[in-house]
């Protein structure tokens, strides 16, 4: 009797396909379900404001390194470049941002690409991919934080951000199936009594079970490579091939908080009245993040009539209150 084990050749595994299977990307436990179909892990970064107002667009840059030298098995078994997928978890209320509320330089770092929300219900969520990875290995996705005129109960407090991204093809579909872009292995122990290589790519191998003598022929895709030969002995689940994935995912997180503009407002003038109480001519201000409250400080030190240093990440400069447009 001849088993005869075969499995699908094309997955397309990305964080845009997760729609098609799940409600939700992120589950109970904090895994987000691409992992289900790319089983390396790899890392991932993201990099968000420390604060922004409500109402505001921001940028959340997404890397997903990888040496841009590797190349992939492709679904016809060939050697192709890596393209690279993400999906982005925002708190409730943010969104992508509107076209027409975009700022030329953040438009110049999204370059062409096309985000959609997970759901239509769901416009926190957000993915892109797969896209070239040569290209995007860097992801600029423009946010809008939430609005309290649409949004009665609004919070200011921090949010968390989760983040999905990978690259490469992934190894299993949400069937559970695999793809050609993984390592078969042995579904029966014997002696490998037949080596077919498949006109299309890929190899047709018989194992004749020594125990009762039935033959299992297990079906190998193009693009792994073959390990073994035939009248060699194997053993159950011993790798017949390499493993051809160079890619994997990894999923992150981070940290937002929701400014109130009143509140930074209130303290930003409460310190320069301090400063003035206390007869000082001079401030300095370390101003982190994207700068919330900057501008309610410098509205509040113009008024005040000191002289104002400014101590930035890269850059020190001092600026006279009358120097300010406002």
């Amino acid at each position: 009797m001849i088993y005869i084990i075969t499995r699908t050749s094309i997955s397309n595994a990305y964080p845009i396909f997760a729609q098609q299977g799940y409600e939700n990307p992120r589950e109970a436990t904090g895994r987000i379900v691409c992992a289900n179909c790319h089983l390396a892990n790899k890392p991932v970064d993201i990099e968000v404001p420390q604060a922004v107002l409500p109402d505001t667009v921001f940028e959340a840059v997404v890397r997903i390194p990888y040496d841009t030298q590797l190349k992939q098995v492709l679904a016809n078994g060939k050697k192709g470049g890596l393209n690279v997928g993400a999906v982005l978890i925002l708190p409730e209320g943010f969104e992508l941002a509107p076209t027409d509320r975009i700022s030329p330089e953040i438009k110049e770092k999204m370059g062409n690409l096309s985000f959609q929300s997970y759901r239509p219900n769901q416009k926190n969520i957000l993915v892109i991919g797969p896209v070239p990875g040569q290209k995007y290995s860097e992801i600029t996705f423009p946010i809008l934080s939430l609005d309290p005129a649409t949004k009665k109960d609004i919070h200011f407090l921090k949010y968390p951000i989760y983040v999905g991204g990978n690259r490469g093809r992934g190894q299993i579909y949400p069937d559970g199936s695999k793809s050609n872009n993984t390592v078969y292995n042995a579904t029966a122990s014997g002696i490998v009594s037949k080596i077919l290589r498949k006109e299309k790519g890929g190899y047709e191998i018989t194992i004749a079970d020594a125990s009762d003598g039935r033959q299992v022929v297990d079906i190998i895709p193009p693009g792994p490579e073959l390990l073994v030969s035939e009248g060699e002995s194997i053993k159950l689940d011993q790798p017949l091939t390499s493993n051809p994935n160079v890619g994997g995912f990894g999923q992150g997180d981070a940290e937002i908080v929701l400014q109130d503009p009143f509140a930074a407002q209130t303290a930003a003038a409460n310190a320069i009245r301090a400063v003035v109480d206390q007869g000082m001519q001079r401030a300095e201000v370390m101003i982190k993040g994207p700068g919330l409250g900057r501008d309610a400080a410098l509205r509040a030190i113009r008024r005040s009539g000191i002289l104002l240093t400014f101590v930035l990440p890269s850059l020190l400069t001092k600026v006279f209150p009358s120097e300010l447009s406002y």
